[in-house]
């Protein structure tokens, strides 16, 4: 018996972090961390031909990433490993083994081609598709027969014909009934163990106690716990929480958009931001509250308070949640932060006086909705960049506009002093001498001065441009 609760996270390393699974790794975590628990991490490659091992690297730099850090598992080994299924198969074989010395499985040599024919047929006749236990009661003379064609058998686990049933921490009590499903592969004809197999094994063996996932493995937990009882192995708790679901609840797919963790942090999504989303998709925190740190989630983190029904993902929502994770952020980490986005808009943060460059992050951090927004918003400070956009240039082709871009580049062109003290005065001059205030005012300075119609505060603006490059554009935007 361990003597605290050990959960586990166990993708498979076929395709980027889905933010489904990545949801499921936070649960798991937060559990951990709640109950003063372990977090295994169990990498389930034995498809070979769908893992890669690239997808392997991607995948624990996401989960660091997002800083959701495990106990055991790869680069952290651990008393339970190996945490990589290919490197268990001895122990596979073993086991299936005792299920063939116990008469609880069978050799099974269907084609794939006879299991597709077998499951149209049942289709058209109305009926749920499942194996019909075709190779269950081969003599051995069928069997050797079989074999002689060159068929390789895969073994299938015999099905009782009784009630599965289970208490979920989420969902209350399930029950599935044995007479509806068929004999499952455990071992498939190329030698390698089938999913329900290698994880009942590997979770009784590693000692796992809690077991949390996607409510699309209840069908799965209905075959594990036949094996659970096959083996004599105590089961652990199940725990399914809800599916995350695209704005037509259909599952979260990429026909959504983005859907990975890896799309998202190259979009210059935060991580803290991510995790407090999908903490927030499909369970619920005190006060309702929204904005919740790690540590916080991890306090109020329960099971009894996750839901049962999809949680819709909704993108617009991450964003305002990611900007406000932006804005939080001290500024020089904020620099550190958007290094990367910074070069891939065309900038090198080392040609740039640091000073400086401080000044206009802190100047645009408000307007920014992700880390790889900075080039659309510091493009304004280079007069290089600087161009007048259709929107600018439409308020900047009235003569109310152009009289107040005249009246503002007058002042500028005899004007001394530190900027904000230019450009205090450069205001009042201006509103004196055109006549005009409020919006008439300010959008054709912000039109001229930045070649935008959004923005941060102009003051801050004009005390970056400094009076030369402010004037040089005033020219510009003139007529």
């Amino acid at each position: 018996m361990v003597d605290k609760p050990r959960v586990r996270f166990a993708p498979s390393p076929t395709g980027e972090l889905h933010v489904g699974n990545a949801r499921t790794a936070l649960f798991n975590w937060m559990f951990a961390r709640h109950s003063g628990g372990n977090l295994i991490l169990r990498i389930e490659d034995t498809d070979e031909s769908r893992s890669a091992f690239s997808y392997q690297v991607n995948l624990l730099d996401d989960l660091k990433w997002l800083g959701l850090v495990w106990d055991e598992g790869p680069e952290k080994g651990g008393a339970y490993g190996p945490y990589k299924q290919s490197e268990r198969l001895v122990i596979y074989t073993d086991h299936l083994k005792k299920l063939v010395d116990a008469n609880l499985v069978y050799p099974c040599y269907c084609t794939e081609e006879e299991l597709e024919e077998e499951r149209q047929a049942l289709i058209l006749s109305k009926r749920m598709p499942r194996y019909m236990g075709k190779c269950r009661n081969l003599t051995c003379g069928e069997r050797e027969a079989l074999a002689a064609q060159g068929r390789k058998p895969s073994y299938r686990f015999k099905v009782p014909q009784t009630s599965i049933e289970f208490n979920d921490l989420i969902r209350g009590p399930i029950r599935f009934e044995g007479d509806a499903i068929g004999d499952f592969i455990i071992v498939r004809s190329n030698g390698m163990p089938a999913y329900n197999f290698a994880a009942v094994i590997d979770d009784h063996l590693m000692a796992i106690t809690h077991v949390i996932r996607g409510e699309d493995h209840l069908s799965n937990t209905a075959l594990q716990m036949m094996l659970y009882r096959a083996f004599g192995f105590e089961p652990p708790a199940f725990a399914h929480h809800c599916l995350i679901l695209g704005k037509d609840h259909a599952k979260l797919s990429k026909r959504h958009g983005s859907v990975s963790v890896g799309e998202f942090r190259k979009q210059g999504f935060l991580p803290e931001a991510l995790i407090n989303y999908m903490g927030l998709l499909g369970s619920s925190f005190a006060d309702g509250r929204e904005v919740l740190s790690q540590s916080e989630m991890v306090e109020a983190f329960s099971l009894e308070r996750a839901s049962k029904s999809g949680a819709v993902f909704d993108e617009d929502k991450l964003r305002w949640l990611n900007a406000i994770y932006i804005r939080g952020l001290a500024t020089d980490d904020l620099m550190n932060r958007l290094q990367p986005f910074l070069r891939k808009a065309g900038y090198q943060m080392e040609t740039m006086e640091a000073h400086w460059l401080k000044s206009v992050i802190e100047t645009v951090k408000e307007e920014l909705t992700t880390l790889a927004d900075i080039g659309g918003h510091i493009d304004l400070f280079f007069d290089d960049r600087y161009e007048i956009s259709s929107d600018a240039r439409q308020i900047l082709d009235s003569e109310s506009a152009q009289k107040v871009v005249r009246s503002f580049g007058e002042y500028l062109a005899d004007a001394a002093g530190a900027p904000q003290e230019i450009y205090a005065a450069a205001i009042k001059h201006t509103k004196e001498k055109s006549g005009v205030k409020g919006r008439e005012l300010f959008m054709p300075v912000r039109a001229a001065l930045t070649g935008k119609v959004k923005g941060p505060e102009l003051d801050k603006v004009f005390a970056i441009l400094g009076k030369d490059s402010a004037w040089k554009r005033l020219q510009r935007a003139g007529r």
